[in-house]
């Protein structure tokens, strides 16, 4: 079974990237969503919350898992036998910086590939970030995020408010 893992926060978990979650479940036999617990963001959402998000999200769809890992990405490969990474891109912008990673990560661990995909035209100036600040602002988020992520950014943003 080749697997893969798609690493990042998820803060909160888009569109854009079960876009290219679903692809990538088409090119390997398991992917896991691998949400990072020590990132050197500050998440709006806890590890718990983005877990149960995600969780929501890949529902009905069998051979993803979600996890939390914290340490090297590809150390979290190797623990779970992965072959590759998983990583979107939207742009030339995102390119350069994934590009350095990628490098970094095959000098780690030489038997682990970077698979990059690009998001759908659609889904290309999708962030997390920009989805928060629009959600802080009381912006509609629904085009760009599952219901109940959606539903999630309102409570959110209605507390801090």
């Amino acid at each position: 079974m080749r697997a893969a893992i798609y690493p990042g926060t998820f803060d909160p978990v888009t569109n854009g990237h079960l876009d290219i979650l679903q692809r990538a479940v088409s090119v390997f036999d398991q992917v896991i969503i691998a949400v990072a617990s020590d990132s050197n963001k500050s998440p709006l959402f806890s590890l718990d919350e983005r877990l149960k998000l995600l969780l929501e999200a890949t529902e009905g769809m069998p051979n993803v898992k979600v996890s939390a890992f914290d340490g090297l990405t590809v150390a979290f490969a190797h623990h779970c036998g992965a072959v590759a990474i998983i990583r979107g891109l939207r742009a030339m912008s995102d390119f350069e910086y994934e590009f350095q990673l990628a490098l970094m990560n095959k000098k780690l661990a030489p038997d682990i590939e970077t698979v990059f995909l690009m998001t759908k035209s659609d889904y290309s100036f999708i962030s997390s970030s920009a989805i928060k600040w629009a959600a802080s602002l009381q912006g509609e988020v629904t085009d760009f995020v599952p219901p109940h992520v959606g539903h999630a950014l309102k409570q959110k943003f209605s507390k801090k408010g």
